[in-house]
């Protein structure tokens, strides 16, 4: 059978790039025709240089209608189709964000730099809702915050949560060092969908199990709730390929680094990974049905994936 393969949209983040340097862009990728088109080059002198890792280009992606959302490290922009800045919007609670998702009428963010989700109202333009995660003595546990105020949180990253998905049955959530990916009921209460090794990008319920990004192995996993798995290594290259912009690659960046995950249907998921690349992988017959790399720049890295939908 002829799987027909989508068009996807990403962001990439430049590791260790300075001021006045691409700190990444926006592409679309044909996977039909194996290429990848840059619209957005983030190389703008308004950016934020303490972020974790120098990586400071655009994050997470989601859809309203035209308008396309896409998350920088402290704001949150909003693209018409031919990628052009409409709007964008700040908060004090938003800090380091990774990834973005649209439920209803709402964007729920990851602030990073908070340990917290946001939640931001397609509807009023503005944040309405936070929730800051805490665990003491060994128990999950949070609370709800008005990101309107100067009454949240203070600034903490504890956690590293860097990946948020809304379902109909709550939020899930996971960071770097959660080791778990995370359920918030619809009280507010946590508790642990189930466990996941430490470093992990992207974890999602999927298809009876967890999807993610086990950044720390290089490699991507669909594990189910009875322990079967599915495993794909991350694309890598020869090292003479490779990039180094004159940089020493094991401080800064290193290739195979996977982050950057979306389910294309009930088979195929795209993950992303350093240097700048996309792979389709086919969790039924477990094999790998396209890659596209857009840089072989070892800090350029996919940061958001998602399937472009117009």
């Amino acid at each position: 059978m002829t799987i027909k393969l989508p068009k996807l949209i990403a962001t990439s983040v430049v590791r260790g790039s300075q001021q006045g340097e691409s700190h990444g862009g926006i592409y679309t990728v044909d996977f039909e025709k194996q290429c990848g088109e840059m619209h957005v080059d983030w190389n703008t002198s308004d950016i934020d240089f303490e972020g974790r890792g120098a990586d400071r280009g655009l994050r997470g992606i989601a859809f309203d209608g035209d308008d396309i959302y896409v998350a920088a490290s402290d704001e949150l922009f909003c693209y018409d189709r031919n990628f052009k800045i409409k709007h964008s919007f700040k908060n004090h609670y938003l800090k380091h964000c990774h990834e973005i998702v649209r439920k209803g009428r709402r964007l729920f963010l990851t602030s990073t730099g908070f340990d917290s989700i946001l939640a931001f109202d397609l509807d009023t333009q503005s944040y309405d809702w936070g929730f800051r995660l805490t665990r003491t003595y060994g128990q999950w546990d949070g609370y709800t915050f008005d990101p309107q105020t100067g009454a949240g949180p203070a600034a903490i990253n504890d956690f590293h949560i860097n990946t948020v998905h809304v379902g109909e049955t709550g939020i899930y959530l996971s960071g770097l060092h959660t080791q778990a990916c995370l359920h918030l009921d619809k009280d507010w209460a946590v508790s642990e969908y189930c466990s996941l090794p430490a470093g992990v990008h992207n974890a999602r319920p999927w298809r009876d199990g967890v999807l993610f990004n086990d950044t720390q192995s290089d490699a991507v996993r669909h594990v189910l709730s009875d322990g079967q798995q599915s495993a794909f290594r991350i694309k890598t290259y020869e090292e003479s390929d490779i990039e180094l912009a004159g940089i020493d690659d094991s401080k800064v960046a290193r290739q195979g680094f996977g982050r950057g995950l979306c389910v294309i249907n009930d088979r195929l998921i795209a993950a992303g990974s350093s240097p700048s690349t996309i792979t389709i992988y086919d969790t039924r017959s477990r094999q790998v049905v396209g890659s596209v790399n857009l840089s072989m720049d070892i800090r350029n890295a996919i940061h958001g994936l998602e399937v472009w939908p117009y």
